[in-house]
């Protein structure tokens, strides 16, 4: 279960989920009451936590419970941090939660399951995923990483070029930045994030990918020749 009240953050984590293997996404929230009423309509593993939320906070929502779900706290604030480890949480993932972050406290979720249920080997790791899902009308499509050519970004949503063809995704730039792995993906440009490995050279300003030309942005191009090693 997710709760949090802003709705960026909740897209993220729901997106996270949906993108990892042996989760799954029973109830999103964006207060305490919600949290309440999904805990007494599903049976609930694990809630990520906002901790800064109106009316009851994050860690006052965790104290009132009886018997409650395994927690992993996400906030904007690491002065949090302590607070959320003194109640026993999981972890403790700061936002914008990139995959990499997110899928390390899910190990230590799943470890901690583990325990939980008196079992005493070491669990099986959640495998890693190499894809997304993009909302196409009222369908989710599954895209492989090495699909992705590059993103741009446009007014209200986002263009994904594919090998063959190009999906228009209703997120900004800026979740897709957070969603997808830095170590494969780079934001090049304010309105351009690329596929590190369809990079086929670089000059002065300018990069050349498959069949395009896409320009580096001033900001942007000291981390991305670090990302290529030059």
């Amino acid at each position: 279960m997710v709760v949090d009240d802003e709705p960026i953050a909740r897209d993220i984590m729901m997106s996270h989920i949906e993108n990892t293997a042996g989760l799954k996404l029973v109830k999103s929230c964006m207060n305490a009451s919600e949290a309440y009423e999904g805990l007494h309509q599903h049976k609930v593993d694990l809630v990520f936590l906002d901790i800064q939320m109106p009316v009851i906070t994050g860690t006052d929502f965790l104290r009132s419970l009886r018997n409650p779900p395994l927690v992993i706290f996400t906030t904007a604030y690491h002065q949090y941090a302590v607070e959320g480890f003194e109640l026993n949480s999981v972890d403790y993932l700061l936002k914008p939660v990139t995959y990499d972050r997110f899928y390390q406290a899910i190990q230590k979720a799943n470890e901690r399951m583990a325990y939980k249920s008196g079992q005493v080997q070491q669990p099986s790791p959640i495998p890693p995923v190499d894809y997304i899902f993009i909302k196409q009308d009222t369908k989710l499509v599954r895209v492989n990483y090495s699909q992705i050519n590059y993103i741009q970004a446009e007014k209200d949503y986002s263009s994904v070029y594919l090998d063959d063809k190009r999906l228009f995704a209703s997120m900004h730039l800026k979740l897709f930045e957070d969603m997808l792995p830095k170590d494969k993906f780079l934001r090049v440009h304010r309105s351009y994030m690329v596929n590190l490995s369809r990079i086929k050279s670089i000059k002065g300003n300018m990069m050349e990918l498959d069949d395009i030309e896409l320009p580096i942005g001033a900001n942007y191009k000291e981390e991305l020749l670090t990302s290529l090693g030059i």
